[in-house]
């Protein structure tokens, strides 16, 4: 995985808790702007970006990250409740974020979550970003009549995304193999016009898939 954050006590700090020993192989970037080079050196299955840094900032180095062919999922951590600033970084095609505050416990499955396919987003701050997320539209949507489209199986795979759950625990849950639970994902994307997971869940709320305050994971 890649770390990205400007403070080297924090960086030390997560690789003290994303250990090699617990599966983890974590490089690191001091700054945005470094984060081209370290994608183009390593092949990490998650970044986990900071918000503010000094030079490039994690909004817009999420943005080349998301932009790369093949791109590992993006997992903000930050220290701010800032929901215009979170908000930015899921419009910017982050799978999530985690404040930096949390349980290390809690950084573990986030990574973990994001890095199997799934999505993360902090209960402490989630309704207020979707809010922040939705007011930043340059227009608001009448409800979307597609869903209606969806087949129950479908509607129970939104559902679970909208939880957070990954591809694995979706197919675990449902009694499914993961390739089929890929294919309802994709059905879903196509029929509700949905780029990512972290718009999925932005939906699920939305259109009261889950209801806000609903456990995440």
């Amino acid at each position: 995985m890649l770390v990205v954050d400007d403070q080297e006590l924090v960086r030390g700090g997560l690789r003290r808790i994303l250990r090699r020993r617990d599966g983890f192989v974590v490089s690191e970037c001091a700054d945005g702007d470094e984060v081209p080079a370290a994608l183009a050196a390593n092949t990490p299955d998650v970044v986990l970006m900071d918000l503010r840094m000094k030079r490039v900032g994690g909004i817009d180095a999420t943005r080349v990250v998301r932009s790369a062919a093949g791109a590992p999922p993006v997992l903000v951590l930050t220290t701010f409740d800032d929901d215009q600033l979170l908000s930015g970084a899921l419009r910017a095609g982050a799978a999530g974020f985690i404040l930096k505050d949390s349980p290390a416990e809690d950084l573990i499955r986030a990574v973990r979550t994001v890095a199997g396919g799934g999505a993360w987003l902090d209960p402490s701050v989630t309704g207020r970003v979707l809010s922040a997320y939705r007011s930043a539209r340059p227009t608001t949507p009448p409800p979307n009549s597609r869903i209606g489209e969806l087949t129950a199986r479908e509607y129970e795979v939104l559902e679970l995304i909208g939880r957070g759950r990954s591809n694995s625990e979706i197919a675990a849950r449902l009694g499914i193999s993961e390739v089929t639970v890929k294919s309802h994902v994709g059905h879903i994307f196509g029929k509700l016009d949905l780029r990512d997971r972290a718009a999925a869940i932005v939906f699920a709320f939305d259109h009261g898939v889950v209801a806000p305050g609903e456990s995440m994971v």
